[in-house]
């Protein structure tokens, strides 16, 4: 017998990590009860509305079993969904506490799924129903994908660009994790960022403590070094890892449901190894029980992006095969194919083709040649500067890296852009273990440039940055990036009082439109035009700091 999931919602008592759906009664064997959640955009608020599953947006199979295996979270459990139109996915389950097991699905495409579950137990096995999926609505792009027309470059799953402008904040998880009933503080700081023009938050999925010292003017309320919750059974100093804290990943929902209703994409790193975690032995029963299980619960995710571990292969915790390792299990296990990195350039660099992306850790003063160097050592994939080195400082020393000025920071973040590749910003009010999640408390002197970012933002956005070709010179000092038929943006560096053009011999006697950015304040200046002779140069405007010209020019191919 086979019961339809064409949805009708009824008010229940949902778990504490559960985003606000009500649930139809689809199937009920004598011991078994499945329910389908679907994940409100909106968050969870909307008591007694009715929701059915939409394309893109993740929704819950929800299973209650009589019968308990002595470790739950090893019984194997999917679920094959198939449309109507013949596409088909079959996606990992995994054991969410409370004698329940569940399986995310994110639709791939509107109309009608039918399903059935697979078990090697008898509650679980041959389960089917049917799903009616709406199309999505605006705000749901799908996940983050590898472009298939420029292999630099990002987009969603409807086509839209994707141009990160990430963010590191590694203990995110810590901020709510010892509140069980709301994320106050996570939604104020994800906000804050949201609104500053950030749409990707590098986070680990656990974190213990930093090993170097600490600054002694820390305030405790802004510590979340040493938190109590820990992934596994028992705690970082006395674990059990052969038993997963289902609470815990129960609590770090939360933090990634948010983000994607702010949409911004989650950079999940499963491991870090500087970080003071007590990890269980590598490749051992505990180690793949763990990874396993991060990946069947949270790739459904649109905005999930997997990092196999920051700083994969430094402090001698693992080598190479073992990154290998992870990288294969990943794929065979994630249905959904979200994009894979690994914060480590000395991995990527020598492993590209295990990866989907490149991420690297570059600090040198000259950043831009890096950076172009970078690409044309490793053609064919998207580059994300995930660490160049400048820390932006903030009320409390954590740790300082090569650069600490907002300003310079920036200089760096635009550098990286004008290289065509993306940027990483790291401030120390928040990058580690030291978090301060509302910045208002802070004096004006001690808060972060973050709407330096927002202005990147409305610059990338204005001119489709993603869509520009970067590395040609299209003048004597600084940097460009063009169209290819007469747009040009020119990063200005602050030494610079003139800028000399160099500019297409067939386009010599006509105008130029030029535009100035200030990157400080985001305002455009008036639009001026100019004859171009035969040494064109422009004035750069007296104020301080680096400045983007936007020039257009006749196309000289027509």
């Amino acid at each position: 017998m086979e019961a339809s999931c064409e949805l009708e919602y009824d008010a229940l008592p949902l778990p504490p990590h559960s985003f606000l759906a009500l649930i139809n009664l689809m199937r009920q064997p004598i011991l078994l009860q499945c329910f389908l959640i679907g994940y409100l955009w909106f968050g969870h608020t909307a008591t007694g509305a009715e929701e059915t599953p939409q394309q893109w947006k993740v929704s819950e199979l929800r299973f209650q079993v009589e019968r308990l295996s002595d470790n739950p979270v090893d019984t194997p459990f999917s679920a094959t969904f198939t449309s109507e139109a013949g596409h088909s996915i079959t996606v990992p389950g995994f054991y969410d506490g409370d004698q329940t097991y569940c399986i995310r699905f994110t639709p791939s495409v509107s109309g009608q799924w039918n399903y059935t579950t697979t078990s090697t137990t008898d509650e679980l096995n041959n389960q089917s129903g049917k799903l009616t999926v709406s199309p999505a609505t605006d705000q749901l792009r799908g996940g983050i994908e590898l472009d298939p027309n420029n292999d630099r470059q990002f987009q969603f799953q409807n086509g839209d660009r994707y141009f990160p402008i990430a963010f590191e904040c590694d203990w995110l998880f810590a901020l709510d994790a010892e509140n069980a009933d709301d994320i106050p503080k996570t939604r104020k700081f994800v906000d804050t960022l949201a609104e500053n023009g950030f749409n990707q938050v590098v986070l680990n999925v656990f974190a213990y403590d930093v090993k170097w010292g600490k600054d002694d003017r820390l305030d405790a309320k802004y510590e979340y070094g040493s938190p109590k919750v820990y992934p596994f059974a028992g705690d970082n100093e006395s674990p059990d890892h052969s038993k997963l804290n289902i609470e815990y990943f129960q609590r770090l929902d939360r933090v990634i449901e948010y983000l994607d209703q702010k949409g911004i994409a989650a950079h999940l790193m499963a491991y870090v190894w500087n970080k003071r975690v007590n990890w269980p032995e590598a490749n051992s029963a505990a180690d793949n029980r763990y990874f396993d299980y991060v990946v069947r619960r949270y790739q459904a995710y649109p905005n999930l992006i997997w990092d196999i571990s920051k700083e994969a292969l430094g402090y001698g915790h693992n080598d190479v095969s073992y990154i290998h390792g992870r990288i294969e299990r990943l794929r065979d296990l994630d249905a959904y194919k979200r994009l894979i990195t690994v914060h480590d350039y000395s991995y990527c660099r020598r492993f590209a083709d295990k990866i989907d992306f490149v991420s690297v850790q570059l600090w040198q003063s000259e950043l831009y040649h890096v950076m172009r160097d970078v690409c044309k050592n490793i053609p064919g994939k998207p580059i994300l500067n995930i660490e160049h080195g400048g820390y932006e400082k903030g009320p409390y020393v954590v740790f300082n890296g090569n650069y600490t000025s907002p300003e310079v920071c920036l200089e760096r973040a635009y550098q990286c852009v004008f290289a065509g590749t993306f940027p990483t910003h790291y401030w120390q009010g928040a990058a580690w273990n030291v978090i301060v999640p509302d910045i208002t408390e802070l004096a004006p002197e001690d808060r972060p440039r973050l709407d330096y970012y927002r202005h990147l933002q409305t610059l990338v956005e204005k001119y489709d940055l993603g869509n520009l070709i970067a590395g040609d010179k299209h003048s004597n000092a600084g940097f460009s990036l063009h169209n290819g038929t007469g747009q040009i943006l020119y990063y200005v560096p602050k030494e610079n009082d003139f800028l000399g053009l160099r500019l297409p011999s067939e386009v010599r006697g006509q105008t130029m439109s030029l535009t100035w950015f200030n990157p400080f304040d985001g305002t455009f200046s008036e639009t001026t035009q100019q004859k171009i002779d035969q040494w064109p140069a422009v004035k750069v405007p007296g104020e301080d700091g680096f400045r983007i010209l936007i020039l257009d020019h006749p196309d000289p191919n027509q």
